[in-house]
């Protein structure tokens, strides 16, 4: 098992066109593939394996894995958004399973996105920890929207028990640990 802090920009698969980065730009070993997805203008957390059915495991929605995000928000979060949040958004006429959201300061030692968000001078930004167990196509940059709070930058802490502790953008490290009950 491979954890890798995919950068801003790379697609989340091993094959492309060649116009944009690939998995296969950051991790050269063969025969692991992605556990779930993150979109390319999504940083974070990419759990490889070889292991295909822990890999289903971790990927099927009906097994409620834990996802952490760090999510920067435009605006200033107010109870009732993060209490919404917290107890299922509409998103395509069905409610999204509950959540945990809570506002968090700037993640400590953040490494600076390449290239930087946008930044309007009047409009205050916020941070916020979203811990969802279901995995829709931009759940989370759709939830936060629908709620009056703009995504403008969004980082996978975590995949289960696993997570981005001690990796760079672009960095990755095998994961020998004793067999993760999910």
């Amino acid at each position: 098992m491979i954890l890798l802090n995919k950068p801003f920009g790379v697609l989340c698969q091993f094959t492309g066109d060649g116009t944009r980065p690939t998995l296969k730009d950051h991790v050269d070993v063969p025969h692991v593939y992605p556990a779930g997805r993150l979109d390319t203008d999504s940083e974070g957390l990419v759990v490889l394996t070889s292991d295909g059915a822990l890999q289903a495991r971790i990927s099927d929605p009906k097994n409620r894995i834990a996802k952490t995000y760090w999510v920067q928000v435009e605006g200033s979060p107010s109870d009732v958004q993060l209490a919404t949040l917290a107890s299922g958004v509409e998103l395509d006429s069905v409610l999204t399973r509950p959540a945990q959201a809570r506002s968090m300061p700037k993640p400590p030692g953040l490494w600076p996105r390449d290239p930087p968000i946008r930044v309007r001078r009047l409009i205050p930004t916020a941070w916020l920890e979203l811990v969802i167990k279901e995995g829709r196509n931009r759940q989370v940059r759709r939830m936060t929207a629908a709620v009056g709070l703009p995504t403008l930058r969004l980082i996978r802490w975590a995949v289960g028990p696993w997570t981005l502790e001690g990796l760079a953008p672009g960095t990755w490290r095998r994961d020998y640990g004793a067999p993760h009950v999910l």
